[in-house]
């Protein structure tokens, strides 16, 4: 049977991946972390990551073993589990990628002290976030157990629920989607609570570095420097994978999910319809592997062998040092063709980081393409299917349009965000009037970024529609998400260049160190705006795709009552306000843990000793501040996006359900993206000025601390609002969708 060949290919695939992900680990782990202050440095961060994520992981385990008892109660007997699963498999991933960027920061440091080399820090900042990257292998695994579980037991089995008939009740959509859930609640922990714990510590650093002390960023006296560095780690690092990895395993689901309602008469073409996903997101994560070793391999230690006189010579001079001196040291030599030579070892001349990992994802995208092409051909090529309108390669014709669309989000992203481009250069150059004139150009700039992003993401969900329907869309969603695993590696990459960049700050490194970190850093900030505008895309896809998810699963109501139509649209109105309520409490709650952060700080610089650098500053209480400011503050936010579509559901019914994600969902994405542009664009302004790009607008001076004010309201936009947004609308897709049969039959109007 195919599943089972695909389910086989499947495991092979994924196991190599994590074999991969254990070599990168261990190859990333062997080298050397630098000067004792510098391994003091990365263990305190080190540290502080792992106790956030302890402190989230107890309130977590409360939550988890809570929802999936009530879905073993409400859904299906092993629902439970397969949360419970979903939830585990999340949270190795996010474990091991956690810990490859925290050794990875203070060895691409190194790596820039040692060889002096952009490429040889572009490797190993590269290497730790393919750890991370990779490790959304997990939820494929997971995603390829439970349906091939689900199809050796029956795949039109229903359900056994308490509340609801087992008649509609898929026992295949109740677990697909509790396994979802279980990605899907960690995702909202780790973005909301790491959100505000990162931008809390942020801007409490600016407020210290800019304020009565005068201190630089990332001074090691500021307790909030560290706080910050552990910030990057558990957002950038822990919330991104786990948000990503959300959307992906959501994908899936619901591929799984429409691919029961719309091909049930015939079993052999559902098990195929079922397979395709499989075989797209594995060609997705080949194509990533391949795509981000490239880079890797590439940019590793290179050797060549010169004249030994020649060597000598150039040792002489000064025009070629360490590296000769080391070969002539270690002595080693060969018979050439002109006598004695000399191997040297010397590494490649990069000078765009960005451009690097730009490759990586158009050869990611180009090979995911073919791969698929080749993967629909062998499950559909000459057969004639009546939902497919444009042949055997409709599906991955869908997938196509999802493809493009997502690598154009992200270039259009990158356009918005980039130092290279006007637009950041605009928000530099307005830094010399003042803030006033930085936050109102920003704002402009996130507002105009939205447009096309948007306009592309419908246009290519009606042509998916167009080529085989709502499958179609399904298919669409996992072409966006299909190189997911590359994604998140160039997107790690920003956070351990930033924590890289930091460490060279703190441990005072030679400007020479600090110049190849912030180029880094540079690109990192860009690939992070393009990584957030990819997820924004892919988040997008992911509950669109679960509207069809939630349409198919619910039997149908007629929009021509007017009854129904008016539920559709208080729910539409229902929405726009919950997102609102979401992103006012976001903003609220980081200003105000940032406050606290700060006074700490303060606090601490009084002491005698700490300000003069004979005194340590007490780095734990920051961080177990921050972690408690995180945990406390995020409760409101992430019940609001959970509750919510449950309260509409019982007091109206589906109906409203679905207006209330319609009305979330146009909202939610037009705000991402106003809001992860927009930041992105402040920071990268702020960066060209500390770089000496901008003419007349130096370090210290009035258009510096202009551009300064800009990140700060930019850091809580981008990290905190635009991340959140994505989560917020795919949380309550997944509960409406898990509600959504319930309601159908229990609602009190």
């Amino acid at each position: 049977m195919m599943i089972f060949t695909v389910s086989k290919f499947g495991y092979i695939v994924c196991l190599a991946t994590f074999a991969i992900i254990a070599y990168n680990f261990f190859n990333l782990k062997r080298h050397d972390e630098g000067t004792p202050e510098m391994v003091e440095r990365a263990a305190v961060i080190r540290s502080g990551s792992k106790t956030f994520l302890r402190e989230v992981y107890k309130v977590l385990a409360v939550v988890i073993v809570a929802l999936a008892l009530g879905y073993t109660m409400i859904q299906e007997t092993w629902a439970g589990v397969c949360l419970l699963f979903g939830a585990v498999l999340v949270l190795i991933a996010e474990e091991i990628g956690m810990r490859a960027g925290t050794y990875g920061n203070v060895r691409a440091t190194n790596a820039a002290r040692v060889t002096k080399a952009l490429s040889r820090t572009i490797r190993i900042a590269t290497l730790g976030g393919s750890v991370s990257g990779f490790s959304i292998a997990f939820g494929l695994f997971g995603f390829i157990t439970l349906a091939l579980i689900c199809w050796m037991q029956g795949p039109l089995n229903t359900a056994s629920g308490l509340m609801t008939p087992t008649a509609v009740n898929s026992v295949m959509g109740a677990r697909l989607t509790a396994y979802s859930l279980g990605f899907s609640i960690v995702a909202i922990f780790n973005r909301v609570a790491g959100g505000t714990y990162t931008k809390s510590a942020d801007i409490g650093n600016d407020k210290v570095s800019k304020g009565e002390f005068g201190l630089e960023e990332d001074d090691p006296r500021n307790v909030c420097s560290i706080a910050d560095l552990v910030g990057d780690c558990v957002n950038d690092l822990a919330g991104n994978l786990t948000d990503l990895g959300e959307s992906y395993v959501a994908t899936l689901m619901s591929s799984g999910v429409i691919a029961v309602q719309t091909f049930s008469y015939e079993l052999g073409l559902l098990e195929r319809a079922l397979s395709f996903p499989i075989v797209l997101a594995l060609g997705g994560l080949i194509s990533s592997v391949i795509s981000i070793m490239y880079v890797i391999l590439k940019n590793r230690r290179h050797y060549k062998w010169i004249p030994l006189p020649e060597a000598e010579e150039a040792m002489n001079s000064g025009v070629i040092g360490e590296d000769v001196a080391k070969a002539l040291k270690e002595n080693v030599t060969r018979d050439g063709k002109h006598g004695k030579e000399l191997r040297v070892e010397y590494s490649l001349e990069v000078d765009d980081p960005e451009a690097e990992l730009t490759k990586a994802t158009i050869m990611a995208a180009i090979m995911t393409v073919v791969l698929g092409l080749i993967g629909c051909y062998l499950i559909f090529g000459k057969m004639e299917i009546a939902e497919f309108k444009w042949g055997w390669a409709s599906p991955m014709i869908a997938a196509i349009f999802g493809i493009i669309s997502s690598v154009a989000v992200g270039l259009l992203t990158g356009v918005y965000t980039d130092t290279k481009h006007k637009y950041v250069r605009r928000i530099a150059e307005m830094a010399k009037s003042g803030p006033s004139s930085v936050i109102s150009e920003g704002l402009a700039l996130g507002e105009a970024s939205a447009f096309w992003p948007m306009l592309l993401i419908g246009i290519s969900i009606y042509l998916a529609f167009r080529a085989c329907g709502f499958y179609g869309i399904a298919i669409a969603a996992v072409g966006v998400l299909s190189f997911v695993a590359e994604t998140v590696s160039i997107d790690a990459f920003g956070p351990i260049a930033d924590n890289a960049g930091g460490i060279a700050e703190g441990c005072g490194l030679e400007s020479e160190v600090r110049e190849i970190t912030d180029k880094c850093d540079a690109a990192g900030n860009t690939t992070a705006a393009v990584g957030k505008g990819n997820a924004i895309g892919g988040a997008s896809y992911s509950t669109i795709s679960m509207f069809m998810a939630f349409i198919v699963v619910v039997p149908s109501f007629n929009l021509n009552e007017p009854d129904t139509f008016v539920k559709l649209v208080c729910g539409m109105i229902f929405g726009v306000a919950v997102v609102m309520k979401f992103l006012s409490l976001l903003g609220g709650n980081t200003l105000a843990a940032a406050d606290k952060l700060t006074k700490e700080a303060e606090r601490q610089l009084r002491i005698p000793g700490v300000l003069e650098g004979t005194v340590k500053p007490d780095y734990n209480a920051a961080v177990r501040l921050a972690s408690e400011n995180a945990l406390h503050y995020m409760t409101v936010p992430s019940l609001l996006s959970v509750v919510s579509p449950i309260i509409v559901g019982s007091l109206m019914g589906p109906g409203a359900q679905l207006g209330l994600l319609m009305g979330a969902t146009g909202i939610a994405i037009g705000q991402a993206f106003l809001n992860g542009n927009a930041g992105g664009a402040y920071d990268n302004a702020k960066k060209m000025i500390e770089m000496g790009m901008i003419e007349g607008a130096e370090r210290h001076s009035p258009a510096h601390l202009a551009a300064i004010t800009g990140d700060m309201v930019g850091d809580i936009m981008k990290d905190v609002k635009g991340v959140c947004c994505d989560i917020c609308i795919k949380i309550m897709a997944v509960v409406s969708v898990a509600t959504g049969l319930l309601f159908y039959y229990h609602h009190l109007l």
